[in-house]
């Protein structure tokens, strides 16, 4: 009978993508396999199962095909977080700190209610900028972030220990060393 596969046997890596030195982790292989996507979309969710989730939040772009799949899963609705300037009605922004510069994300403003609690999802967890910019508009919208789930997390560059330090925990697949 053969091992069951692990969710880090689904995840391609590219060396020296975006640029040298970097190890990239494509979850493009993960997605297009039926059985590692729904191993995936299952372990993201199971943590929770249980927990009050009204809402499923997705970071761009990843966190889309992932927080939506988790969304159906929960029969929870689903809000984008998107990069600035790509939502159409009005929204709120926050600012956050990228390895060479800045960037900004937005929510729509009406999104998320008060008191509502969030499950925010992406696919992998770095430095935790993106995710700490999510939480951020999410409590500004005066909804809650129960937990945050990843498929990956690259623990040396420090992702976890920020969410967690803002009270919020973290729930990831896998893990790999380096960037």
């Amino acid at each position: 009978m053969p091992s069951q596969k692990s969710i880090q046997d689904y995840i391609r890596t590219i060396p020296d993508f975006p640029h040298e030195g970097i190890m990239f982790r494509d979850v493009t292989t993960l997605f297009q396999d039926p059985r590692g996507f729904r191993l995936a979309v299952d372990q993201l969710l199971a943590p929770f199962v249980g927990e009050r989730i009204d809402m499923v939040v997705g970071l761009e772009a990843r966190g889309f095909i992932l927080g939506g799949a988790v969304a159906h899963q929960l029969s929870k609705g689903f809000v984008p977080i998107r990069k600035h300037g790509k939502l159409p009605a009005a929204t709120i922004a926050q600012d956050y700190t990228l390895e060479y510069g800045r960037a900004t994300v937005e929510i729509h403003d009406d999104a998320l209610v008060p008191g509502q609690k969030v499950l925010l999802v992406d696919d992998l967890l770095a430095t935790g900028g993106t995710a700490e910019a999510g939480i951020r508009l999410v409590e500004a919208l005066g909804a809650e972030v129960v937990g945050c789930a990843f498929v990956i997390d690259l623990p040396e560059l420090g992702g976890r220990a920020r969410l967690e330090a803002m009270g919020v925990p973290v729930h990831a697949l896998c893990a790999f060393d380096g960037h």
